[in-house]
């Protein structure tokens, strides 16, 4: 019989709702990146750091902890248990300790959850820098360079956020992919009246929690995510966009048969995310690696406001949830002068930014460990770069890159899960009940 971390493992694989642009998502960031960097000094620093985990593995890891939230991390039985790498499984749960959920807004420790988002507000274009509003010294922009920062030295490992340097590549592994996600960059402001306002121009507003508070109608699309019913606007951003990529599944399949299918597809979208490079992903090179957080920020900042001009809010109202006022409400699709339908605008964008994501995870990894601490009097060591193989070119100033053909991952999959035990889904139901994940950001 198969360990229960490993069935649970599954199982979250399948509710993509759950986490941050869902597993399937950051598994495609986590992959791409895996083989950009496939046979790379980089690669081999990386993998040291995490005792072999993939970045598609990583990219999981930060959403799979929170599961840690109901009962902290001293049961070593309950999921997640990473008992194969135990040095990380050990820091994975002293980063937790030194993180633990709250929901005081005011905390002196933050809370991991923190780490995932920032609210910029999107009814006007702005850069993350030209305001204060939705912006916190937790927030993933910021975070994103802390992490940099340990990795390169300019942090010592033994941090109050117990962040050391495997910890920080697990958690650049996911940030990335949830940078990249629109809703976890940007979000709608309302007065009491339910109006959208700018608190950036002085307009009191509250936020509506990046789309978790919102539900979506949607006027096009296809079957099965037209027939949903109650779909949270930041969940059809995590989960819905994301598969819509993928063939439609069979909802009668078997969840081995439903998982299989969904790994196939995954390696297709990897495979062909690899051969061309995305456009404009490159920072400019006047960019410091501890600012790429920032600047991939500010990139998906004009999708995050659209992502909401598309929409009409309707009866948008005061709520509390988990003991604090947010906006609720209705939102349905727009007929939009391009006629592209909304599930159809968020797949195609997803996918690019699911790409993006990919090349700068790698890159920046590549940097990062690539060379020493700015504040060193060491030598700085020139990072390898990412080779691009033959194909489309990017459309940007930066110098131009060597072809060469992607290298084939170097990293090993990990074991079949084989046979499952006839009650699986009777011990998974147990335990999600026991367990019950928190479903925000």
């Amino acid at each position: 019989m198969k360990t229960f971390s490993v069935i649970c493992s599954l199982y979250l694989g399948l509710l993509g709702s759950v986490f941050a642009y869902g597993p399937t998502g950051h598994e495609i960031v986590g992959g791409i990146a895996d083989k950009l960097i496939a046979n790379t000094p980089a690669a081999e620093k990386i993998y040291a750091l995490t005792d072999g985990i993939t970045l598609e593995r990583a990219s999981v890891i930060p959403d799979e902890i929170k599961s840690w939230d109901k009962n902290g991390v001293d049961d070593t039985n309950a999921f997640p248990h990473y008992a194969k790498t135990p040095k990380i499984d050990n820091q994975l749960r002293e980063f937790w300790r030194a993180n633990p959920p709250t929901q005081d807004p005011k905390s002196a420790v933050p809370s991991h959850h923190w780490f995932h988002y920032t609210d910029v507000p999107v009814l006007n274009p702005e850069k993350y820098a030209d305001g204060k509003t939705g912006r916190t010294q937790w927030d993933i922009v910021q975070m994103i360079g802390f992490c940099v920062d340990v990795l390169r030295g300019d942090v010592p490992e033994n941090n109050p956020r117990k962040i050391t340097k495997p910890i920080a590549v697990l958690l650049l592994a996911h940030y990335a992919g949830d940078i990249h996600q629109p809703l976890h960059v940007g979000a709608e402001y309302f007065n009491h009246a339910g109006a959208a306002v700018d608190p950036d121009k002085g307009q009191a507003g509250v936020e509506d929690e990046g789309g978790n508070t919102l539900i979506l109608e949607l006027l096009h699309g296809r079957p099965d995510i037209m027939a949903k019913r109650g779909m949270k606007l930041h969940g059809f951003w995590d989960h819905d966009a994301v598969m819509a990529n993928l063939p439609p599944i069979a909802p009668d399949l078997s969840k081995d048969d439903r998982y299989k299918k969904i790994e196939q597809a995954k390696r297709t979208i990897i495979d062909a995310c690899i051969k061309e490079q995305p456009h404009d992903w490159r920072a400019p090179a006047n960019i410091a690696l501890k600012n790429y957080g920032e600047y991939w920020a500010n990139d998906i900042l004009s999708l995050a406001r659209e992502a909401h001009e598309r929409l009409q809010f309707i009866n948008v109202h005061e709520t509390i949830d988990q003991g604090k006022t947010v906006m609720a409400g209705d939102v349905r699709e727009k007929n939009m002068p391009d006629r592209v339908g909304y599930a159809d605008w968020a797949a195609k964008t997803v996918r690019e930014e699911l790409q993006r994501a990919g090349w700068r995870l790698a890159d920046l990894l590549t940097q990062a460990v690539g060379s020493t601490s700015t504040s060193s009097t060491a030598p700085v060591a020139s990072p390898e770069p990412i080779i691009a193989p033959p194909g489309k070119t990017e459309d940007t100033a930066a110098p131009p890159i060597e072809s060469s053909a992607a290298p084939a991952a170097t990293a090993t999959a990990g074991p079949q899960l084989g046979q499952y035990p006839a009650n699986y889904k009777e011990i998974v139901t147990t335990w999600m009940k026991k367990y019950s994940l928190d479903a925000s950001r």
